[in-house]
Parts: C-alpha cells; sequence; structure tokens
C-alpha cells in the first residue's frame, strides 16, 4: 500500500522541464488553411517588429510552406518549422481546460534583458478571449511611463530571490489581442531575468477564471540558464575626436536586436532597432559575437562591424563615426520642425508620451542642429507643460531644441495640419480646451503671425494625391485630407510662411506649391518628418537646411526667422543644393527692394544660377528603394535619384515649375560647383532641385518690374482648386464660422481670377 501511495504521489510531483526531456509537441491537423496562413504571416512579421526574426533557413522553410497548393501538407509543414521555437505549447479542450506542456525551444534567457519565444495554441473550444500568462516567480509588474515598479503591488524580503523573472504575452498590432478561435495558432511571450545562472520558473496559462485545468496541468516548470550580460561602453567619437553621441543597432548571431526592442522603456523606444548613447554610456550584452551597426543622421556614413563581447563583468568598445559632411562649418543649419513626443507610435508606451531628456537624445544622436517638438491633439494637456515660447534649457550650442504647436486633433484638422513655430503663446485667444478652438485654418494662421510666430502646413501631400508622375500636373485633387488644403485660400491672405515636404510624396507636395508660386505668391518650402508618425524610424528623416549669416553662432530665433525668408532647402540631408544664387543673389538674401529673395532683371538679360552640390549613394543601387512607386516610403531619398545604376544623380533648374536645364553630379559626398545659364521670357521663379532628395527655395526674378505671372493654366488651377476645396470643408466648419470662411474663399477666388486675367500664356 505504502508503495503505491508512493508511486501517485511521483506522478503528481511536477518535475522541471529542460529541453532534453521536452517532447515534439502534438500534429494539430483538421485546420483551415487560409486564416492559419494569414496569422503564421502575422506572427513573422511580429517577430521582426520586436527583432526577433527568423533566421534565413527558417524564413526560406515558412516561404516555401506558405507557396504550397496542398493545404494539409501546409498545415504540417507550418508547424514543422515554428515548434522547435515554442518554449511552450497550451492546450485548450473542448470544455476549455487549459493544460500546458514544454515545448522545444531552448530555455535560455539573458541576465537583465528579454528574450521572446513562440507558444503553440491548441484551441479545440474555439476560445476567443485572451491568452494569459502569469508567473509566481515574476517580479513585481513596472509601469512603462516611469520604469520603476507599481507601488500597488508589494513582496516580502524573504520572496525577492524567487522574484527573478518577468513575464508577459506580446499582442499589439500586427497580432490580436485575444486567441482567433482557430484550431491551431502561435502566439508570443517574452520572458525577462534579472539574474544569472540556473533558474526554475513557473508559467501559469489560462484563458478566464475557471479554465485551469485539474491537477496543476495548466502549469509547467522549467529549468532556465541565465546567460550572464557584460556592460559593454560604449565609446562614441566625432570627426575630430571628441566625444558624441550616436545611434547603434545591435545584432547577435541568431539575428536578434539588443535589447529587445518589446519592452524598452524611453529613452529607448520599443519601435526602433536603434539605440541612442552619449559616448561613456553603455549597453547589457550577453558574451559573443555580434554585428554593430552605427552613425549619427544623414551628413555621417553609415558603418558596420563585427564586435566580440568577452566573458567579463564590463568591456569596452571605440566607435569612430564617419561625417562625409558638415554643413554647420558651411553655415548651413539642419532642422526637423515637426517632431512628436506623445501620440502616433508612442501612444500605448509610454501612455502620456515621453520626456523632453528623450527627446534631447534622440535630437543629438541624429546631429539635427533644430528640433522643433510639436506638442498636439494627443496628450495635449500633459506635453503643454514643456512649452516655455523658448528654447529648451537641454539644449546644447550646436543642437537646439524647442517646444511649438501642431493644430491636429483640433477641429481645424480636416482643413490641414499646422505647424505653428516660434509661438509665445500655445492657448488660442478664449480658449481652455482643444474643442474651442476654431474649426477653420486661417484664423489660426493669422493669430501664429501676429504673435511673431512663423506658420505653415504639416505633411502636405495628404489631400493632394494626384495620379501623375512628373510636375507640374494640372490633375485636381480631391482636397479631402489633412495636408496642405487650405493652403490655396490661405496663400492668398499671406498668412502662409511655409509648406512642409519630404514626408508626403513629392509630385503630391510641389504641384499645389509649383502653382501658386506661378501666380506670384512667394511661400516657401520647408522639410519635416513628423516623427513618430508618418516616419517613425528616426527624427529628421526630413531636414531643412538653413543658412545663417557667416559668423554668425546658431540660434533658433534666427533659424526660423531666415526659414521664413527662404535662405533654405529640404531634403532627406542625404543631397544638397548650398550657396544657391542667382546673378550672385543668394536664396534668402535681400534684393535691392529690400524683398528676401527678389531679383530685377532686364528683359533678354541673361541669368547665371551657380550652387554647390553634394550627394551620397551607396556603391551597388538599392532596388528595393529606386523601383518602389512615388507614393510609396520612402517618398524623398538619394536612391529614387540615381541616374541608371551609376552613381550619379541629375541636379535639375526648374522655372516655372519646369526644368530647364540638368547637369549630372557625382554622388560621391564630395562639393562640386556647379553653373546654369538661362535666359527668361518673362518674370519668373527660379530653383534647383535633384529629384526627388533635395530642392531649394526659389529666387524670384522680375523682369522689367513686372510681377510673376507665369501660367494661365497654373492659375485656372488655383481658381477651380478654391471651389474644390469648399466643397470639401465647408461641412467640417461650425454654422457660426462659415460666414466668415466664405468670404475668405472668395477673396481668393477673386485674386485668382484677377491673377488668370494677368497671366501669360503657357
Amino acid at each position: 500500500m505504502r508503495r503505491l501511495f508512493m508511486l501517485v504521489l511521483a506522478a503528481l510531483v511536477v518535475l522541471p522541464v529542460s529541453r532534453a526531456a521536452a517532447d515534439a509537441l502534438p500534429m494539430v491537423t483538421e485546420v483551415e488553411w487560409q486564416p492559419l496562413s494569414a496569422q503564421v504571416k502575422r506572427v513573422v512579421q511580429a517577430l521582426e517588429m520586436v527583432g526577433a526574426p527568423l533566421d534565413a533557413d527558417r524564413q526560406k522553410a515558412i516561404d516555401a510552406a506558405l507557396a504550397m497548393t496542398d493545404e494539409a501538407a501546409a498545415v504540417k509543414s507550418v508547424q514543422q518549422v515554428l515548434d522547435p521555437l515554442c518554449l511552450v505549447g497550451v492546450n485548450i479542450n473542448p470544455e476549455s481546460r487549459v493544460k500546458v506542456a514544454a515545448g522545444q525551444a531552448p530555455p535560455e534567457l539573458l541576465q537583465q534583458g528579454h528574450r521572446v519565444f513562440l507558444v503553440k495554441v491548441h484551441n479545440e473550444a474555439g476560445v476567443t478571449a485572451p491568452l494569459r500568462v502569469s508567473s509566481p516567480n515574476a517580479e513585481p509588474l513596472v509601469k512603462r511611463s516611469t520604469g520603476s515598479p507599481d507601488p500597488k503591488i508589494t513582496i516580502k524580503p524573504n520572496e525577492v530571490a524567487d522574484r527573478w523573472l518577468d513575464v508577459t504575452t506580446i499582442d499589439s498590432q500586427p497580432l490580436n489581442k485575444t486567441l482567433s478561435g482557430l484550431p491551431l495558432e502561435y502566439r508570443l511571450i517574452e520572458l525577462y531575468s534579472r539574474d544569472v545562472g540556473r533558474r526554475e520558473a513557473k508559467l501559469v496559462f489560462d484563458v478566464g477564471q475557471g479554465t485551469q485545468d485539474l491537477g496543476f496541468r495548466n502549469e509547467v516548470n522549467l529549468l532556465f540558464h541565465c546567460e550572464p550580460a557584460v556592460e559593454v561602453t560604449l565609446e562614441i567619437l566625432d570627426e575630430d575626436g571628441t566625444p558624441t553621441t550616436g545611434h547603434f543597432i545591435i545584432r547577435d548571431e541568431k539575428n536578434r536586436v539588443y535589447p529587445s526592442m518589446a519592452r524598452r522603456l524611453a529613452p529607448d523606444f520599443f519601435f526602433h532597432e536603434q539605440i541612442y548613447r552619449h559616448s561613456g554610456e553603455s549597453v547589457m550584452l550577453p558574451p559573443g559575437k555580434y554585428t554593430v551597426t552605427y552613425g549619427r543622421g544623414p551628413e555621417y556614413r553609415v558603418l558596420t562591424r563585427e564586435i566580440t563581447v568577452p566573458d567579463s563583468v564590463s568591456h569596452k568598445e571605440s566607435f569612430p563615426l564617419d561625417r562625409w559632411i558638415k554643413m554647420a562649418d558651411l553655415g548651413w543649419y539642419s532642422g526637423d520642425h515637426h517632431i512628436h513626443a506623445a501620440g502616433c507610435a508612442h501612444y500605448e508606451s509610454p501612455a502620456e508620451g515621453v520626456q523632453p531628456v528623450d527627446m534631447m537624445r534622440h535630437i543629438l544622436g541624429e546631429d539635427l542642429n533644430v528640433g522643433c517638438v510639436l506638442s498636439w491633439g494627443p496628450c495635449w494637456y500633459f506635453q503643454k507643460q514643456y512649452f516655455e515660447g523658448k528654447v529648451h534649457e537641454l539644449s546644447q550650442p550646436g543642437n537646439l531644441m524647442r517646444y511649438d504647436v501642431e493644430v491636429s486633433g483640433f477641429p481645424s484638422q480636416h482643413c490641414g495640419h499646422l505647424c505653428l513655430l516660434r509661438l509665445s503663446e500655445d492657448d488660442y485667444p478664449g480658449t481652455t480646451r482643444i474643442e474651442e478652438w476654431p474649426s477653420w485654418d486661417l484664423p489660426i494662421l493669422k493669430w501664429g503671425k501676429e504673435q511673431g510666430g512663423v506658420v505653415g502646413f504639416s505633411h502636405s501631400g495628404w489631400g493632394l494625391q494626384v495620379p501623375a508622375t512628373s510636375l507640374p500636373t494640372y490633375d485636381m485633387p480631391k482636397f479631402d485630407g489633412i495636408g496642405a488644403n487650405e493652403y490655396v485660400v490661405d496663400v492668398v491672405h499671406d498668412a502662409c510662411d511655409f509648406i512642409s515636404s519630404v514626408d508626403t510624396p513629392a509630385i503630391w507636395e510641389l504641384n499645389i506649391w509649383y502653382h501658386t508660386l506661378n501666380c506670384g505668391y512667394t511661400c516657401r518650402i520647408s522639410g519635416e518628418t513628423d516623427f513618430p508618425c508618418i516616419y517613425g524610424d528616426k527624427v529628421g528623416l526630413g531636414r531643412a537646411y538653413v543658412k545663417l549669416p557667416a559668423g554668425e553662432p546658431l540660434d533658433y530665433d534666427r533659424w526660423v526667422m531666415r526659414l521664413k525668408d527662404g535662405a533654405s532647402y529640404c531634403g532627406d540631408g542625404l543631397s544638397h543644393l548650398i550657396d544657391f544664387s542667382v546673378n550672385g543673389l543668394g536664396v534668402g538674401e535681400k534684393g535691392d527692394d529690400g524683398r528676401a529673395s527678389f531679383l530685377a532683371a532686364k528683359q533678354g538679360e541673361s541669368l547665371n544660377i551657380k550652387v554647390k552640390a553634394a550627394a551620397l549613394l551607396d556603391d551597388e543601387p538599392v532596388a528595393e528603394i529606386r523601383d518602389k512607386p512615388l507614393d510609396q516610403k520612402p517618398y524623398w531619398h538619394v536612391e529614387r535619384a540615381r541616374i541608371g545604376d551609376s552613381n550619379k544623380v541629375p541636379v535639375e533648374l526648374i522655372v516655372n515649375g519646369h526644368a530647364v536645364a540638368r547637369q549630372e553630379l557625382v554622388a560621391d559626398g564630395t562639393v562640386q560647383e556647379l553653373s546654369f545659364d538661362y535666359t527668361p521670357d518673362r518674370s519668373s521663379w527660379v530653383a534647383l532641385r535633384i529629384f526627388p532628395t533635395a530642392h531649394t527655395n526659389p529666387v524670384f526674378v522680375e523682369v522689367d518690374g513686372q510681377p510673376i505671372r507665369a501660367s494661365k493654366k497654373s492659375a485656372q488651377w488655383c481658381l477651380d482648386a478654391v471651389d474644390v476645396c469648399w466643397q470639401q470643408k465647408v461641412k467640417g466648419i461650425r454654422p457660426e464660422e462659415r460666414p466668415a470662411a466664405a468670404a475668405a474663399y472668395d477673396v481668393a477666388r477673386k485674386a485668382y481670377a484677377k491673377i488668370l486675367a494677368e497671366s501669360r500664356e503657357d
């Protein structure tokens, strides 16, 4: 009897499972292939997004399985590929009871680091509740907004040694937060280890209260090997040998990204592969070999090298940066005036956005001379506390940060999002809530300018989609988006200083600007990123380069006012059009009558156009960028400008929206002087571009004192556009504001009608 009792007791004891003891998970059949294949694709995408992609052989096997026509064989093949990556298998029986078995994935963790594993779910009950995981070995939950433990959760001192683990499910996009109800699917979990060495942990799974199986079969005990982490100090040296800040992508031999992306806390963003470190700071890595890709914004070459981290307590690696051009030494200072510290990729984590110190790190890490952090609808009431009407105290002499406003998530957003810079007050007069702001753009733009601000439209192309692939085009957009839609009216009222570009398709952005320039309006162009909404990759992917007077230090007010005067060009930072001038008048410089960029000329007078140009292409063409349609990201990129398979790009002379001359530039990073000669037959605006990677602001050439009336077609386009825009926007304007809006639109109609009558035939 005692022997029988001991056998029963032994059967009830749940022993920790090592990899060697784990059997292959049962094969699941009778699965509909189409929804399973879709779920598998999302799992593969999710693994990439959290920095734990499939290795090349496994990805090839998955691709082969997804291409199979034999559905039963495909279901089996997918399981053969993914099951070895599963830490556990979860079975939900027809009564919704959960039981768990150890999988084949090696139970290996990283000290003070995160590892991602798959979970195989055999869902016989078709449950659509969330799959939950917990552990008595888990540390108290951490608040992701602060990185500190939740004070509501406490543990006793004698429990500390056992609370070495953190475990969580990964169920954000592209995955669903709940199970699909399919008989088979795969989920992701992430484990964090505080300790080093062998540690046992219990993982507990359920799909809701009462679903735990009898006999503790919804639990599994696993014996983990927690690899030691080495504190690797990064020495980051600028081109002159001084310590600086850089960005780093660190991958191990299995192509996993470090630190794990899924559970990063600011200043490391979970939607980035890269991290930013100041020289002397560190990262925790287990011993082994790594591939490190590093740099510091587009003025630096992207470098890659291998490092080996020894089995030691600490280690140091030095990373000299390689700058191919230094625009600040040439008097041109970069800026991105559309950066967010909350919203979009920031929505869920952290909930109220990130702090100024985090944004400053990213501005330094991409070597932005000016970074404008714009508070907007999401987290407006929290983030606006950082607005001071001046440069932030964290700014450095060569890298400035200032908080301002994007009018987005406000009642007027349907007319176009607005970028308001250099404000002294961030609340519209008479308002305390967003909902009280005007429901159309012109009053806001005028208010911004009245307080000395510099104002314009953000992500201009949205709502201005056209099918054309070249400029100019007379296709009429729908004016149904949040870009520079009401710009066609506001520019008539001299209420718009700039129109933003680089973060939407170039044709859509530039076309409306070209048409208004042809009508004699002088709004300037600028560059922005809209981080992390349109582009979450990095700040400064879209930039404006502004020329400051020789010998004057970087100053925010001066930079913004020169942007307003058009002493600038915009682009991706991988190509440059420096010191553009017409007959010796530099862009943004004042002509004889005191107006910036205006040149007086006589009929028949030849214009001499000069520029110093530079660009940097990879040695080999990058087809995945070059061959994309213009309406797919990256919208502006030097690779798109490559001439054939050469290392050259075209520099085009643009007169009244048309390319009238072109020269080829060797894109090897050297600065080269180019010159064009052109004789206009009418008053014209003149600019240079490398399409679609860089564009200057214009010089306005008035022949015999006549205003620019370059194109009847453009004037007619603008006149028609006012009506199209009104039909789209009127329904979103409050009834009490419609009379004033209608009057403003009518002023624009009359102005374009007059310009049409004065304009030359094309």
